[in-house]
């Protein structure tokens, strides 16, 4: 074999070497850069609703959550499964709504919260809401819906109770229409 042909070989080699370790060296940092890419992107972001401020549980004062609930020109019916608990600031709740649709036809319809005193919206932080999506029910459907929320600790310590209060609003076009209506009568 020629001196060329085994520089040639050596050189070979070399770059398959360098071209392994680059390849391993890229794998390897493959996590930390997508990441980082994520990070910039804004794809690492957990929805705003789910952005607590505060994870630790006051334990030392519990606050009182009423439920209200409201239908507007809705063939529903509407109500909590609790009509209040108590939690401590910083906990995390889980609450359910029962509704039913007593039409003999889908309709859909959307929460709508409130809250009192108004300026507690503010400290009141929904991870899982049935209010963030309209709501069809066909025809007798019952449908529990989940609520899960955490009450910041920086909720002045002078609110002792807050309502929560939902009411639904029919979603227009999402219904039969007034003629099938009238024939299904």
């Amino acid at each position: 074999m020629s001196e060329t042909n085994k520089s040639n070989k050596r050189t070979l080699g070399v770059l398959l070497g360098t071209l392994a370790l680059v390849m391993f060296g890229f794998g390897y940092l493959l996590v930390p850069l997508y990441d980082i890419m994520c990070d910039w992107s804004g794809q690492n972001r957990v929805g705003e609703a789910a952005e607590v401020k505060n994870t630790q549980v006051d334990k030392t004062r519990l606050v009182t959550i009423e439920f209200d609930t409201n239908i507007n020109r809705l063939p529903w019916q509407f109500k909590a499964k609790q009509g209040s608990i108590q939690v401590h600031p910083g906990e995390l709740q889980h609450v359910v709504f029962e509704v039913r649709n007593t039409e003999s036809h889908a309709v859909s319809g959307q929460a709508i919260p409130s809250y009192g005193p108004a300026y507690t919206a503010q400290f009141f932080q929904k991870l899982d809401c049935f209010c963030f999506t309209q709501q069809t029910l066909s025809a007798g459907e019952v449908r529990e819906m989940p609520v899960v929320f955490v009450i910041d600790p920086a909720l002045p310590a002078d609110v002792k109770t807050i309502t929560l209060s939902y009411t639904f609003f029919e979603v227009d076009g999402k219904s039969a229409p007034a003629a099938v209506k009238a024939v299904g009568a």
